[in-house]
Order: C-alpha cells, then sequence, then structure tokens
C-alpha cells in the first residue's frame, strides 16, 4: 500500500512540475487566412526588446495533435523551461500543434512492409499545410526582429521528427541546426540539405514503431554528402528515445553553439 501510496504521490509531483513549465509557455495563434496555427511560445528570461535570440521550432509526435494547445508541450517542453537551461540558453523557443486530421510531412502508410517499415516520405509532394504555416511563423518572427537569423534551429520527435527531415529540405538555407529524434525521412531530399548543416539525429534500436532503419538510412546518405551529422542509437530502447535524447549532457551546448555562417 505505501509503494501505491508513493507512486501516485509521485505522479502527483511530476503533474504538478509538468503543470508549472507549461505555464511558462504563453498560447498564441497564428492566423493566416482561414488557416490558423496553435503554439506555445517560451521567451527568454529578462527578455530585452531589441536584442536577437536564438529560435528553437520543436515538433511533436502523433499522439500530440489536436486543437487544446497543450498537448505538444508533452514532450521536450520541460527540458527548455528547465531554469538552469533558461539562464544559460537564452532563446525563443515555439511549440506549434498539428491538427488532428494532419501531419507535419506527406506521409503515407504502405500495406506492405520492408525493412524501413510502412512509412513512406515524398519531399517532391506538396508541402504540408500546417509545415506552411510553421514556416511562415517563422518568417514573421524573423521579421518581428527579435530572431538571430543566423541561430534558427527545429527539430522533432517520432511525426516531428519526419517534419524535421523535410523541413530541411523544404528551406536548406534557413536552418542553423536540426534534431530528429527516431523519426524518417525521404532519402531522395537529402541531396536538397544544405550541406554543412549540423545534423545530430537519434533513435531506439528497438523501436518498432518508426524502425531505426529509418534513421540509419537518412544518417548514412548524410555521411557521403559528408555533412555534419550524427548519430545516436540507444541499444534496447523502444519508440520512447526522445526521453534518452533529452538527458543527453551534451546536447543544448551542442544545439545552441551551431550558427550559420555569413
Amino acid at each position: 500500500m505505501r509503494k501505491i501510496q508513493l507512486l501516485a504521490l509521485l505522479l502527483v509531483l511530476a503533474n504538478t512540475l509538468f503543470g508549472q513549465q507549461a505555464s511558462l509557455y504563453e498560447k498564441q495563434l497564428f492566423v493566416v487566412g482561414d488557416d490558423t496555427l496553435r503554439c506555445r511560445i517560451l521567451t527568454p528570461l529578462n527578455f530585452k526588446p531589441g536584442a536577437k535570440y536564438p529560435l528553437v521550432v520543436f515538433l511533436h509526435g502523433a499522439g500530440e495533435r489536436g486543437d487544446d494547445n497543450e498537448k505538444q508541450l508533452t514532450w521536450g517542453g520541460s527540458l527548455f523551461a528547465d531554469s538552469v537551461n533558461r539562464m544559460k540558453y537564452a532563446a525563443i523557443v515555439v511549440f506549434p500543434q498539428c491538427p488532428a486530421n494532419s501531419w507535419w510531412a506527406p506521409l503515407k502508410r504502405e500495406e506492405k512492409k520492408d525493412s524501413l517499415g510502412a512509412f513512406r516520405i515524398s519531399s517532391d509532394s506538396a508541402m504540408m499545410k500546417p509545415l506552411q504555416l510553421v514556416l511562415q511563423f517563422i518568417d514573421t518572427l524573423v521579421k518581428a526582429g527579435s530572431v538571430d537569423s543566423r541561430r534558427i534551429y527545429v527539430g522533432g520527435l517520432s511525426m516531428g521528427g519526419m517534419g524535421t527531415y523535410d523541413i530541411i529540405a523544404r528551406r536548406p538555407e534557413l536552418f542553423a541546426a536540426a534534431i530528429p529524434i527516431c523519426g524518417a525521412g525521404d532519402p531522395n531530399a537529402v541531396k536538397k540539405y544544405r550541406k554543412n548543416l549540423p545534423v545530430w539525429a537519434f533513435h531506439g534500436s528497438a523501436d518498432n514503431v518508426v524502425l531505426p532503419s529509418n534513421s540509419r538510412l537518412m544518417v548514412g546518405l548524410m555521411q557521403e554528402r559528408k555533412m555534419k551529422v550524427k548519430y545516436t542509437e540507444y541499444p534496447g530502447v523502444g519508440h520512447d528515445s526522445w526521453r534518452n535524447a533529452f538527458a543527453e549532457p551534451e546536447l543544448m551546448e551542442w544545439l545552441f553553439r551551431q550558427k550559420l555562417s555569413k
């Protein structure tokens, strides 16, 4: 009984902590015509008007889709809201939310699986509307004057990892670094990536939702192009490899030291 009570207490504390950190992210609606992108935005501590800050855009997974403008913070939100990280890495952080009936990347599921599983992504297809809105929102933030255009970073997990691979093909000149986690991409799009784009990809070796062969393929192709790519695969870890990635002690330092050359 004591173990059950302790577990319940820990769950309550974890939910309270998440709620406190989530409250640091302001709710925003980005409206373009008849389309709306729901976002949560974390601004730097001691924000100074006129100063320019790095921008981090993080794309959530399929399970966090919707219109509540909350679920997208489930994974990763606490990493950037952590007090130490906010003090060390002053940045504007955006967590957009994809609608329930859509995707970040043009994704198809094939009935017949092979070594890559059932997912297929084509960057030759039209960009998905939610990702279009993300890019338009980034451009709007840059024009507003508070974003350092040389330090715009993108990352995502699962469906968001797929969106990360897709967005760096759509706007290769925009991003200073990318962190796709347990994602999949279009291997034919790698040739569109900016050759000096730093990418750190992550996957679990036991992932049976998005097979690790997807990351291995994308990383291998980037290595062939002599890109600045790192790959971390966690032995025995399933689809939730984002937990391991967020715990990487060098992740934040690696991300924020990347900068576009003039």
